[in-house]
C-alpha cells in the first residue's frame, strides 16, 4: 500500500485519516459526456478492506465515549464545510456521473440536510426514564452504538446516499467503513477529507473503493456489526441474505418502478411540468424517478401526451457542465446500451413510441453516453418497459378506466418504493394514500422523497429489513437499546430472600 500522491491519476482510499492507494487492481473512471477516461480508481483488495475495518475498530472505543454534544459539533462544522465546498463537490459529481450541475447541487443539498439532522444527536439519543417502578427502584433505557458499521452505496447519488448513512452512524457513536460506487468515487472521498477537517478523528470514517471483493469482505468480517446498502433489488436481496446469515444488522434498499396516477380532474399543466422533472431529471437515474404515468381515461392520457411532447421539444440535452442543458448523459457506455435496448424492446412489444431519443447528437461530444427523452404510449403490464426498472429517461403512458384499476396495477407490481397521484379530489387522494401498497406517497407531488427528519424507504421488494434509511429510523438502526433497572437499598434496611418474579407490588 502506498501514498496516493505516488499514483496521481488514481483515486485511492481513505483509511485512518489519510489517502492511500492499493493499485494492484484498477479500472478507468469515465467522463460520461465524452466517453474518455482521465483517471482510474483503485479496487481494494481484501487486505485493504480489512485494514479499513481495523482502523474503524481501533477508533471506536474513544469515539463511543465522546459525549454526543461533541459529536454533534463535528456534524455542524461539516455542514458548513460542505456548503463552502459546494462548487467543488458538484463539479466532481458532474464530471464522473454526468448529471447537470443543478441536479448535482440539489443532491448535495439533500445530503447536507442529513448532516444537519445528525447534529441533533444529543436530543435524538436521549433515553427514557421511569422512577419508582418498584419500591426504591428506578428503570431507564438508553441507546448505545453498535461498533463498526458499513455502507455500500450506488453510482446515481455519490454524495447524497453516503450522507444518508455515515453522518448519523458516527453521530450515534459508531465508526464507519464506506464502500461507494467505483464509477464515481471522487466526491465521497473528498467529503471524507472534509469530515476530518471538521474534527472527526482519524479512523472513525474510512472509505474503500472497490468491487465485489470489497463488498464480500465487509459482509463476511465479524467486526462489522451493521450494513446499509442501496442498489438494485437482486443485489439488495443478496446483501441482506449474506449479512443476516453472518449475524449482522442489515438494511438493503433495492429497485423501484414508480407510478404516477393522473385523474381526469387533475391540473394537467401542473402534472405535465411535474412529470418532466420526475421522469427526466438526472437522466432518469434515480430510484424515485417516475417512469410510468397511469392516466385515468383516454382524454387524460391524450392531454398529458400533448403537454409532454411540447415540453420535451424544448429540452436541451448536453454535457452537465453547461448550465443551459436540462439533461446530461447516462453514467456509462454499458448503461447507455442497456437503456437503448429497453427502448428497442418496447417498440418490439407493441408500445407506441411517440418521442424517440435514441438518435440524439451532441456536437463535439460524439463519444458521450447521451440519449434524449423517450415517450411511449399504450404501455401495458407484462411489457419489459412496464415491469423492469430502466433507470433512464424513458417515460411510458398506461391507460386505465378508473382509480381502482390504477391502484390494482400498482399493488400488483413487485416494487413498492414510491408513487403519486394528481387530482383535485381530496376524497380520492385520501383513499389512494390510505390504501396503496407503497412506502412513499405523493399527492400532487411527483417525487415524495422525505425530508431528513422523516425516513426514506419503500415496501415489498424495494426494501429488505425492518428499518428505513435516515431520519428517526436511522437512529434506531445504528443503535441498540439497553434497559437498566437500579435499586440502592437504604442503610440499615434488611430484607429476606425473595424467590418470586420481580413485581412492583
Amino acid at each position: 500500500m502506498k501514498n496516493d500522491k505516488d499514483v496521481a491519476q488514481t483515486v485511492g482510499h481513505f483509511i485512518d485519516g489519510r489517502r492511500v492507494a492499493d493499485t494492484a487492481r484498477t479500472q478507468p473512471v469515465f467522463d460520461p459526456a465524452t466517453g474518455l477516461s482521465h483517471r482510474s480508481v483503485a479496487l481494494a483488495s481484501r487486505s485493504t478492506v480489512e485494514a479499513a475495518i481495523a482502523s474503524a475498530q481501533a477508533a471506536y472505543p474513544a469515539w463511543r465515549n465522546t459525549p454526543p454534544p461533541k459529536r454533534a459539533r463535528v456534524m455542524s462544522r461539516l455542514k458548513t464545510l460542505l456548503e463552502e465546498h459546494a462548487d467543488e463537490l458538484t463539479a466532481l459529481i458532474t464530471a464522473e456521473h454526468g448529471k447537470v450541475l443543478a441536479d448535482a447541487l440539489g443532491e448535495l443539498q439533500r445530503g447536507i440536510e442529513n448532516v444537519e439532522f445528525a447534529s441533533y444527536a444529543p436530543e435524538l439519543l436521549k433515553g427514557e426514564h421511569s422512577r419508582n417502578v418498584g419500591p426504591g427502584i428506578d428503570s431507564w433505557s438508553e441507546f448505545q452504538p453498535l461498533g463498526v458499521a458499513a455502507g455500500i452505496t450506488p453510482f446515481n447519488f455519490p454524495a447524497m446516499v453516503p450522507l444518508w448513512m455515515w453522518p448519523m452512524a458516527v453521530a450515534c457513536g459508531n465508526s464507519f467503513v464506506l464502500k461507494p460506487s467505483e464509477r464515481d468515487p471522487s466526491a465521497p472521498l473528498r467529503i471524507a477529507e472534509l469530515a476530518l477537517e471538521a474534527g472527526l478523528p482519524p479512523g472513525v470514517l474510512n472509505v474503500v473503493n472497490g468491487d465485489k471483493e470489497a463488498v464480500d469482505t465487509l459482509l463476511a468480517d465479524p467486526r462489522v456489526k451493521a450494513v446499509s446498502f442501496v442498489g438494485s433489488t437482486p443485489i439488495a436481496q443478496a446483501v441482506y441474505s449474506a449479512g443476516c446469515a453472518a449475524g449482522k444488522r442489515v438494511q438493503a434498499l433495492g429497485g423501484a418502478k414508480n407510478h404516477a396516477v393522473v385523474m381526469p380532474d387533475a391540473d394537467i399543466g401542473n402534472a405535465v411540468r411535474a412529470m418532466m422533472g420526475a421522469a427526466f431529471g438526472s437522466c432518469g437515474e434515480r430510484c424515485m424517478a417516475v417512469p410510468l404515468i397511469v392516466a385515468v381515461g383516454d382524454a387524460t392520457a391524450d392531454a398529458m401526451i400533448a403537454g409532454l411532447k411540447a415540453e420535451i421539444a424544448g429540452m436541451k440535452v448536453g454535457p452537465g457542465t453547461d448550465n443551459g442543458n436540462d439533461m446530461g448523459p447516462l453514467v456509462t457506455k454499458q448503461h447507455h446500451e442497456k437503456v437503448r435496448g429497453y427502448v428497442d424492446q418496447g417498440v418490439a412489444e407493441g408500445a407506441k413510441l411517440l418521442v424517440d431519443g435514441r438518435g440524439v447528437k451532441v456536437p463535439g461530444h460524439d463519444g458521450g453516453y447521451f440519449i434524449g427523452p423517450c415517450l411511449f404510449d399504450r404501455v401495458k403490464p407484462g411489457m419489459k418497459i412496464y415491469q423492469e426498472e430502466i433507470f433512464g429517461p424513458v417515460l411510458g403512458i398506461v391507460r386505465v378506466a378508473s382509480l381502482d384499476e390504477a391502484m390494482r396495477l400498482i399493488d400488483e407490481h413487485e416494487y413498492g418504493n414510491g408513487t403519486c397521484i394528481f387530482t383535485r379530489d381530496g376524497e380520492a387522494a385520501r383513499h389512494f394514500s390510505d390504501h396503496i401498497e407503497v412506502g412513499m406517497v405523493g399527492i400532487n407531488v411527483p417525487l415524495p422523497v422525505p425530508v431528513a427528519y422523516h425516513s426514506f424507504g419503500g415496501w415489498k421488494r424495494s426494501l429488505f429489513g425492518d428499518l428505513s434509511a435516515y431520519g428517526p429510523d436511522a437512529v434506531r438502526f445504528y443503535t441498540k437499546r439497553k434497559t437498566i433497572t437500579q435499586r440502592w437499598p437504604s442503610a440499615g434496611v434488611r430484607e429476606g430472600t425473595v424467590y418470586s418474579f420481580p413485581s412492583n407490588r
